[in-house]
């Protein structure tokens, strides 16, 4: 019996980490995430798969745990999806989301140098690199203009995975991804925000919704997809950087109005705009072009945006409903 290949996830507890995990169980792998060491440890999402996983405590703040991380799992592909990854958080917290977002990235791809260089290495990177972007849609070959804290700890992030690629030969890739959701998404993301208001006023638990900037435009798909191209990414014979999008965008007035309508409600009698969700510096229009995933890596999305939407009310129904009559799910 041949051994599982084996594989180490950093932000295991996220969304893609979470997704992620499940795709590569199916696959067979050998999985362990990282976690971190906090004072609410938050499983809910991996809680299905806790029996599969091996976790380990590790931070990407700290060099030494990043190290001996790499060296106790000694694993075939390290896939890092930790990060501070909210965008207004970013401008609050702007030096811990580069410690975080930036130079956590340098750390991890410095464990692996000194460990094992020979251990394949994927970045998440971000759309929100591109910021207010010189052309649209966006490409592998497009500019970089980030528009926060966050969308420039990334550039950064990306661009010191592509020196240690050219550097010291390494497998290392960036997946340029673009908006990704699914019901696993945090509730301070637009998209779930919008799906868990639509449920709870659908539910009587809740009278409105409270949005920045509903003219904002975004290239949404399905998380599930996304970390999908991810582990294409790393089974190619060279290593490479993608923009992983659905190259179709949609405005958060739209999100709103499909979300509303699959809960039964007229989104304009809830849902209002306020300045005070502006963020100081706004992108209006990101859409990923992906035809190098698709040409080279066979990627293709299979979620549609208004499925995707569905998919999320749904879920976010169902869990409203129970907490409201107090079952645990």
């Amino acid at each position: 019996m041949s051994t599982p290949r084996r594989a180490l996830i950093t932000g295991i507890t996220g969304q893609d980490g979470a997704y992620l995990a499940e795709f590569l169980l199916e696959k067979q792998y050998e999985v362990h995430g990282m976690v971190r060491r906090a004072s609410t440890e938050n499983f809910e999402r991996i809680a299905h798969l806790h029996d599969r996983l091996t976790l380990h405590q590790a931070d990407l703040l700290d060099q030494l745990s990043i190290i001996n991380l790499v060296q106790d799992v000694q694993p075939r592909e390290v896939y890092n999806f930790a990060a501070q990854s909210f965008v207004p958080t970013s401008f609050v917290q702007p030096l811990l989301t580069g410690e975080f977002t930036a130079l956590g990235v340098a750390r991890v791809l410095e464990a692996i140098r000194l460990v094992d260089p020979a251990i394949r290495f994927f970045q998440a990177s971000s759309s929100e690199m591109f910021g207010q972007a010189r052309q649209t849609p966006q490409t592998e070959e497009t500019p970089f203009r980030p528009r926060s804290p966050y969308g420039a700890a990334k550039a950064y992030g990306h661009w010191i995975t592509v020196n240690y690629r050219e550097s010291y030969g390494m497998f290392a890739c960036s997946g340029i991804m673009f908006n990704h959701e699914s019901p696993l998404r945090g509730k301070e993301f637009v998209s779930r925000k919008i799906t868990d208001a639509a449920a709870r006023i659908k539910l009587g638990l809740q009278d409105e919704l409270v949005l920045g900037n509903l003219d904002a435009r975004r290239d949404w798909g399905f998380a599930g997809d996304f970390v999908r191209a991810a582990w294409l990414m790393l089974q190619q014979e060279r290593p490479d950087d993608y923009v992983i999008a659905s190259g179709k965008t949609h405005s958060v007035r739209e999100l709103a109005e499909l979300a509303f309508g699959y809960a039964e409600l007229d989104w304009r009698e809830y849902v209002r705009s306020d300045p005070k969700f502006l963020r100081p510096a706004e992108i209006n229009n990101l859409c990923g072009d992906a035809s190098k995933a698709r040409r080279l890596l066979s990627w293709e999305p299979t979620v549609s945006f208004p499925d995707l939407i569905r998919q999320m009310v749904e879920a976010d129904l169902k869990r409203v409903r129970q907490e409201r009559e107090g079952i645990k799910g």
